[in-house]
This record gives structure tokens, sequence and C-alpha cells, in this order.
């Protein structure tokens, strides 16, 4: 799998984490126990930090950046899903970040809460807990989220991350 140090940047996996062989992580990326990075996922923290909570899925497709005045900071039992830009952001613990969304500067996803799918969530913008993010750009829905769906999917993912690393073979 391509995994890279940049001068002095070198990413830190868990060994409990599971990084698909199709997957890129370059520079100062963190990386926690039990979390996922999936296939054409690219983590590169060239600039700035990238933290991964520990059963965090990291879906295939999803771009990862930081810059250097802050890091990118996903918690953990978070869901990424496929495709997504995450962008020094911080998304809390237990938060979930729908399939090609984007999610840029500053903003803070708080725990439970939602980005929907496709939804673009400009710079400085706080997503409450248990709210959901929706639209271009998007408007926030308090209260709209399912923190316990995310929970399950998070926990899902801790499941195919474990079938992946035991049973996964290249033919």
């Amino acid at each position: 799998m391509p995994i890279y140090a940049l001068g002095d940047r070198t990413p830190d996996i868990h060994p409990e984490a599971f990084v698909h062989p199709d997957a890129v992580v370059i520079g100062d990326v963190r990386i926690g126990a039990h979390a996922s990075i999936w296939p054409s996922a690219v983590l590169r923290g060239d600039y700035g930090t990238i933290m991964i909570g520990e059963r965090t899925s990291i879906q295939d497709g999803t771009i990862v950046h930081a810059v250097a005045e802050f890091p990118t900071v996903v918690g953990s039992d978070c869901v990424v899903g496929h495709n997504a830009h995450l962008e020094g952001c911080t998304i809390f613990d237990g938060a979930l970040v729908g399939s090609g969304s984007v999610v840029l500067h500053h903003v803070e996803v708080h725990p439970g809460a939602t980005v929907a799918a496709g939804a673009v969530v400009r710079n400085r913008t706080v997503v409450p807990a248990g709210a959901l993010a929706v639209g271009v750009p998007a408007s926030i829905k308090e209260g709209a989220s399912d923190a316990e769906s995310i929970a399950a999917a998070a926990q899902l993912y801790v499941e195919n991350a474990r079938r992946y690393r035991a049973e996964l073979r290249l033919l």
C-alpha cells in the first residue's frame, strides 16, 4: 500500500487500523485503532496534520487534506462517505459526512450530526450536535440527524475492516 513520509512528516498508523492497499497516505497522518481507509482514498498531510479517530471509516475515493494553520480532525466512531472532500475542518465523534459532500476550512461538525450526501459546507460553518447540513450551500436543520444510525454504520465498517484484514487477497 502506498504510505509515504514527506521530509520529516511521517504517518502514524495504529497496527489495528485497516488501510486498503489502493489507498494513499502521505505525511503527517495519524490513524487510530480499528479505523478503516478504503480504496482510492487519499489522506495527504503535507502541509498540516490529519487525525483519524478510532473506529472511523474513510470510504472509497475520499480526499482528506490539511492546511498549515490548522489540522483536519475526524473523531472516533465517524463515517465519512464515498468521494467526500474534507479540508481544514473538525468532525467530532459520532458524526457522519455523506457521500460526495465537501466540508471546508474551520467547519465544525458536532457529535451525532450529519452532513448530507452532496452538501457543501462553507468555511466557518458550525453544524450543531444532532443537526443535519443539507444542500449547496448547506443549510442547517436542527435535530434532523440520527445518531443511532451513525453508530450502527460506524460499527458495520469496523466489522467490514476485520473481514478485509482476514480475507482480502490479490488475484
